[in-house]
């Protein structure tokens, strides 16, 4: 028995958790003492910097994480969890979990990676997508998720070109205007044509954009008041509310600027950032077209409604707390995907059990599109 209990599943968001040389290691040589600090990746008890060189857990912590079975997502997590830092005990994870496809990103690059001095960004995202690629390259089954800044756009579509000689199968892009242009500039086009002849979606992440509510909406004058930020669930409840907004502003302006529309074979998907805003952003694109059409021309020119656009290119991940059933009655089934977020403790124990709570009522059609066809939509190979 495995943790899917004979359901197909294709897992849309679980991580690899850094060690400390995961950049250092395949950075070019040049490069190598520039790479942008990660901060601490100390996670619990486990020391990373203490397996370095290590291909997975020690004998007896291995013996311990492989006699979890089908409640593999009830063990530990982070560094702690079989396959966290390991390709190889990956595979055996997913041979427990049972899920047919996963796709895989890093867990502390994203901000040190976009934020960087732009002489090293390109290199760091090249050091990151190698990691990636080697952490994933010995299981088909697994997507790793490269790194991408769009500033520069020569060097975005070098390193979007290396992403997918090295196998790698989607772009991870910060929601952020790229070199303070729309990303629907006109000189952005060569990047949204390139992932569309590629096959290789654009991704929002949390990390595209920070994770934290600005300080002073934080200031509320009780200095010993306790946030949740820092612990298992990363964010604060502040941040919660407000965690989507980079990514709907940026998913707003490209459809509005009309790449969506250009692009009819470019694929996307916002994940981990919920999903209860995406029917009212659906709403709100469509009155815009609508309204705006008159007086801004070029909205009129458009032949498929922004609804469309997004039913057909665009997927979301809700939390697992979310009611999904009722995101789809006021949308669409096809924009939903399953995620464990595995072994990230915000997954919780039990994603796939919460997610059935969740779709109670909810058609087998429509539950077979969230766990596995929408995924395949956005993943076709």
């Amino acid at each position: 028995m495995t943790y899917a209990n004979g359901r197909t599943i294709c897992d849309a968001d679980s991580h690899l958790m850094e060690l400390p040389d995961f950049l250092t290691a395949h950075a070019d040589p040049a490069d190598r003492e520039r790479m942008p600090p990660m901060g601490s990746l100390r996670t619990g008890q486990f020391n990373p910097a203490a397996h370095i060189g290590k291909t997975g857990h020690d004998p007896e912590a291995l013996a311990q994480l492989l006699a979890l079975g089908d409640g593999l997502t009830r063990g530990p997590k982070w560094h702690d969890a079989l396959g966290s830092f390991s390709g190889t005990e990956r595979s055996v994870a997913l041979d427990m979990l049972g899920f047919e496809r996963q796709v895989i990103f890093s867990s502390f690059c994203a901000r040190p990676i976009f934020e960087a001095e732009p002489d090293i960004r390109y290199g760091a995202a090249r050091a990151h997508n190698r990691a990636m690629a080697a952490f994933c390259g010995g299981d088909r089954r697994l997507i790793g998720v490269a790194m991408a800044p769009l500033d520069d756009v020569a060097q975005a579509l070098a390193e979007i070109e290396q992403a997918h000689a090295l196998g790698l199968g989607a772009v991870w892009v910060a929601a952020a205007p790229p070199g303070g242009r729309s990303p629907g500039h006109v000189d952005h086009e060569p990047i949204w044509a390139l992932l569309a002849e590629r096959g290789l979606p654009f991704i929002l992440h949390v990390g595209s954009s920070p994770l934290s509510i600005e300080s002073p909406w934080m200031n509320d004058g009780r200095p010993d008041r306790r946030t949740a930020r820092g612990g298992a669930e990363v964010i604060g409840s502040k941040d919660l509310t407000v965690i989507h907004q980079a990514a709907q502003k940026f998913i707003a302006v490209l459809v509005l600027d009309g790449v969506l529309e250009r692009h009819p074979t470019l694929r996307g998907a916002v994940i981990e950032l919920g999903a209860g805003w995406v029917p009212d952003m659906i709403r709100r694109l469509d009155h815009a077209h609508e309204i705006w059409a008159r007086s801004e021309p070029f909205l009129a020119e458009m032949k498929r409604r922004p609804s469309e656009q997004i039913r057909a290119q665009l997927r979301f991940t809700p939390y697992p707390f979310e009611d999904v059933a009722a995101f789809m009655a006021e949308s669409a089934p096809e924009l939903y995907l399953f995620s464990s977020d595995y072994p990230h403790a915000e997954g919780g124990r039990d994603p796939l059990g919460r997610f059935e709570r969740t779709l109670e009522g909810v058609t087998e059609a429509a539950k077979a599109r969230f766990y596995e066809a929408n995924f395949r939509d956005l993943y076709p190979a």
